[in-house]
């Protein structure tokens, strides 16, 4: 059995496909399991559970949360996913349509910033044309990668780490403010639960940035993130080995649910090339059956 429980898409969200591409990618690669996990959106989950239905592939309601976690007086990102969730829940919907709209806020306080590094180095401002431009790329939820891609369309930067290290990191804005203890509550009053998301990713958000030690990441699990999680990732396309061992047996010892996939955007074609064990499939029900009538939980 092929498993892929964390995959991002271009119509909902970063990802270089569409969600129907990503389906039909699935189905050529003999994926029998995926999540759909765009960033702060569930646009794409109704689509998504159709589309599962059409190439018959078992499905689980997924998303990706970006939350502010406090830590001695540091506010770090970290991301959350949350699975087997309502799509219809309304309180779940509001809370990430503000999100959006934050993300869109942000997006322009960035642009900001950017023409006021371009005017110290007598490049030409982005104008409303610009502007434009980087909103109709946008497929999904507007974000930083979108506007790292228009930097390197007008040739001002020849990479997507270099748009980042020049000029995003510096010019980036806060995202909205989402505590752990929201974001737990959210998924779960939803009906789903919620796992913490590549914990020990050396590239990206997790909490490498404040402990590089196994063991010391997970005794800030235990401290501060047992009563808000259902489960941890212990398969990512970042993982090597020992990280993936560290946290299954961190998950066994306290009784957690253990997910993986690849976090493919597509960038490269990275989807179910993670091996995930079939008995993940099991902790979401003997036949991975669920309330398919109101888009809750699993499809198969």
């Amino acid at each position: 059995m092929r498993i892929d429980l964390h995959i991002h898409t271009k119509t909902c969200s970063d990802g270089n496909l569409s969600i129907e591409e990503v389906f039909r990618e699935a189905r050529n690669r003999n994926i029998d399991l995926i999540s759909i996990t765009d960033h702060d959106s569930i646009d794409c989950q109704e689509r998504a559970i159709a589309l599962a239905r059409d190439y018959g592939i078992s499905y689980i309601t997924g998303v990706e949360l970006n939350v502010t976690f406090q830590y001695l007086n540091k506010s770090i990102s970290l991301d959350f996913l949350g699975y087997h969730y309502d799509i219809g829940n309304q309180e779940l919907k509001n809370k990430l349509q503000l999100i959006r709209e934050h993300r869109e806020t942000r997006a322009r306080q960035i642009l900001e910033k950017l023409n006021a590094e371009f005017d110290k180095e007598n490049i030409e401002r982005f104008t409303e044309e610009d502007i434009k431009k980087i909103q109709d790329s946008v497929d999904g939820v507007f974000g930083r990668p979108h506007i790292a891609n228009y930097l390197i369309e007008k040739g001002i930067v020849s990479n997507g780490q270099e748009a980042f290290d020049k000029y995003l990191v510096r010019c980036d804005v806060p995202k909205y403010p989402l505590s752990l203890a929201e974001a737990s509550r959210l998924v779960r009053n939803a009906g789903g639960i919620l796992v913490h998301a590549h914990s020990n990713d050396p590239h990206g958000t997790s909490l490498v940035s404040i402990a590089p030690d196994l063991e010391e990441q997970t005794k800030i699990i235990e401290k501060y993130m047992l009563e808000y999680i259902n489960g941890v990732e212990c398969w990512h396309s970042r993982n090597d080995d020992k990280t993936t061992a560290h946290y299954i047996e961190f998950a066994q010892r306290h009784g957690l649910t253990m997910t993986g996939g690849s976090d493919c955007h597509q960038k490269p074609l990275l989807l179910g090339t993670v091996d995930i064990p079939h008995w993940v499939a099991d902790q979401f029900g003997p036949k991975m059956a669920g309330n398919v009538s109101n888009f809750k939980g699993v499809l198969t």
